[in-house]
Parts: C-alpha cells; structure tokens; sequence
C-alpha cells in the first residue's frame, strides 16, 4: 500500500502544484485554459493515436467488459437518480448528479497515470471506458436535460448531441488511430516519434491542468458535493468490482484496469455541461474538487488492491 501511495504521489504532486500556481496567480485562468486546450486537442490525442495505432477494432470489442462497466454504472446512475428525486429535484439536477457519481476524470487522469502505474497495456481498457463514458452517458445527459426542459426530445438535440460527439479529439483521435491500425501498415518512424513526442506532454499538462482548474473550483454545498464524491470514489468502483469479478467472466487484468478506472474523481467536463445549462455548477465543482483531493489516498488503495488480481 505505501510503495503504490509513493508511486501516485508525484502525479498528484503535479495537480498540486498547478493548483498552487493558479492561486499564487503566477498561472492566470486564462493560462489555464489555453493550457487544457492544448491538452485536450493535441498532446492526449497524440498520446492515443500512438496507442492505438497498434491496436485492433476485435480487442475493444469486449462484450464480458462492456457488460460488466455498464451495468455497475448504470446501478449507480439509477440509485442516485432516484435519491435526487426523493429530495425534490428535477430531473436535469438529478441527471447531473447522477453523472457526478460515475463518470470519473478518465481521459485527463486515468489514461497518463493508470499507463504508467499498471503499464502500456492499460490504455486499450481505459479508453474503452473513456468511450463507454463519453457515447453513453455523455450523451445521456445533454438528453435529459434538454429533453427536461423542452418537455419532448427533438432532431435537432439528437443532431446536437452527435455533433459533440464527432468533435471530440478523444473520440476522433481513438478512431483515427484504429483506422490506421486497420490498415495493417507500421506507422512511418518520422510520424511516430512525432506522436510520441507531444503525446509526452499529455501526462504533466494534464495533471498541472487539473491542478490549476481546481483553484477556481467552489467548496460549497458540501453535503451534497460529499455524497457525490463518496459515490464516485467508493460506490462505482464496488459496483464495477462486483459485476467484474462475480457476474461476468471478466480476465483479472482488465478487470483490474476497469476497477481502478472507476476509482477515478468526479470528471471536470460534468463542470462545463453544468455551467453550459446552467444546472446545479456550483455543486458539480465542489464534488470535483472534493473527490480529486480525496483520492490522493483512495485511489492509492484501490490501485494496491487491484494489483493483487493479476500479480
């Protein structure tokens, strides 16, 4: 448990010290948003076009995983849906809670740490994740939020909703990377050190920038925000382990990668879709801000014991 605590320290030592920079103001919050657009649009693409470049369309196609990730999640989507709702809330509040329990900081987080925690092996889970993530409940909450609000779902949300999906540089660079692999060609050595030099920069631009982001984060609410984040860090992953190990036949190593996944804090993108309708923002950074500072030990435990699966 220590020497895995030791090995998660300096990633978490990186958000700390782009939360310190952001509060010194020596890293202005414009600084920080330009800082999380090159990330998000180059060196994180970059990093996943290298990985799965050599990759096959048959590997993500892992029925027993797909299963056991959507099931867990949505168990825990449904329970705090329902929760929200007994205490009132409309629905588009309940739907951005329910986001907030089990959708985790995957493609900024989990990718850089989880490949150099558990290995390179890695990427090809998390990002199946990361896709489970943005195709199924990210577009699920942009639905019902909308549809919430304007009372019936229209072509023009689902056009909408499509839209973002096609922008996304994850997504495009994921597919990219599988058409190439497709192709059954090595990528040219100059192409690949290119990605392999700028996807480099994806692991502390990443990190430095969900330091810097949480500076400008609220700790309000905090009863509601600590729900969430004991939700996100402690309910989803026990939920993805049961389904993982005990419903469906999922190999120990992936297993072990999806559970560690799940252990991930609340994801910053909740953060601009709420901000973006305006539903519940304030609550929506408090639960990221609680759950980032929290899993420096959570996620640390969960790693440890994940690691005895396939050890």
């Amino acid at each position: 448990m220590v020497e895995v605590f030791l090995k998660t320290l300096p990633f978490f030592a990186i958000v700390g010290l782009g939360y310190w920079a952001a509060r010194a103001q020596f890293f202005t919050e414009i600084a920080t948003s330009y800082l999380t657009k090159f990330v998000f649009y180059f060196a994180l693409p970059a990093m996943i076009i290298r990985f799965s470049a050599n990759l096959s369309f048959y590997e993500l196609v892992n029925v027993p995983f797909i299963a056991s990730y959507l099931c867990a999640s949505f168990l825990v989507y449904f329970l705090v849906t329902g929760i929200s709702m007994l205490r009132s809330l409309d629905m588009a509040e309940a739907a951005v809670e329910a986001q907030c329990a089990c959708i985790g900081n995957v493609g900024f987080l989990g990718i850089p740490m989880l490949a150099m925690l558990m290995g390179d092996a890695a990427v090809v889970w998390v990002m199946l994740v990361l896709s489970m993530d943005l195709l199924v409940f990210g577009s699920l909450l942009v639905i019902l939020i909308v549809g919430s609000r304007d009372g019936r779902m229209t072509l023009d949300v689902l056009k909408s909703v499509g839209l973002g999906l096609i922008k996304n540089p994850m997504l495009m660079a994921m597919v990219a990377g599988l058409l190439w692999s497709s192709s059954g060609k090595p990528m040219p050595v100059p192409a690949a050190e290119f990605f392999d030099i700028l996807g480099a920069a994806a692991t502390p631009g990443a990190l430095f920038a969900i330091g810097a982001s949480l500076a400008s984060k609220s700790a309000e609410r905090l009863t509601t925000a600590g729900w969430l984040a004991f939700c996100k860090l402690f309910l989803h992953p026990i939920a993805v382990a049961i389904a993982a190990l005990l419903v469906f036949p999922v190999a120990p190593y992936p297993a072990a990668v999806m559970i560690a996944a799940a252990a991930l804090p609340v994801a910053g993108n909740i953060f601009i879709v709420a901000t973006h309708y305006n539903v519940a923002p304030m609550r929506v950074s408090a639960s990221i801000f609680i759950s980032t500072v929290a899993s420096v030990f959570t996620v640390s435990i969960v790693i440890a014991w994940v690691g005895k699966l396939y050890a």
